[in-house]
């Protein structure tokens, strides 16, 4: 079940992107990740972090990853510069899907999939498995892809989960 959703950009957004995130630089993965999760998260739960033993997953799913940042390595590289640590982390999915968790205190599972089919059914598919078996209570999916450019793209974060009364 639908908990609750969020997108980027929304109405309103403008044409500016999204704040950016400490320890994260050059392009807009990882402020698209975080932007679109806060909304669906504080849309679901107001200000975080949940409380502990809230058993909240990540599932973040992107075809092509942070392709602006392994761009800029790639031609970093190439032109024999020289790397900044930072884009070794950031490189990888799974540091804003922890920056998010460790940000909400989510404690479930963090998974990244790169999907080969439909984006949104392969990450269901994958919070279905975390619910089902018992991984998780809920499980934040987060389906980006940037733009061809690198410059801008979109997002959309999805709760699942089961209703529970409060």
């Amino acid at each position: 079940m639908v908990l609750a959703e969020a997108r980027w950009p929304e109405e309103g957004d403008g044409g500016a992107g999204p704040a950016g995130v400490p320890g994260f630089v050059h392009s807009p993965f990882a402020p698209l990740v975080a932007a679109v999760a806060e909304r669906c998260l504080a849309r679901r739960h107001g200000n975080g972090p949940l409380p502990a033993g809230n058993r909240t997953a990540v599932v973040l799913v992107s075809a092509s990853g942070d392709s602006a940042s392994s761009a800029h390595v790639r031609a970093t590289v190439a032109a024999g510069g020289r790397v900044g640590p930072l884009f070794f982390f950031q490189s990888v999915p799974n540091s804003v899907a922890g920056h998010v968790a460790a940000r909400w205190g989510l404690d479930g599972p963090v998974v990244c999939l790169s999907p080969t089919g439909d984006p949104r059914a392969e990450g269901e598919a994958e919070a279905d498995l975390l619910l089902h078996d018992g991984d998780a209570a809920q499980a934040l999916l987060i389906l980006i892809e940037l733009a061809p450019d690198g410059t801008s793209g979109e997002a959309t974060a999805v709760l699942l989960g089961e209703e529970t009364r409060q």
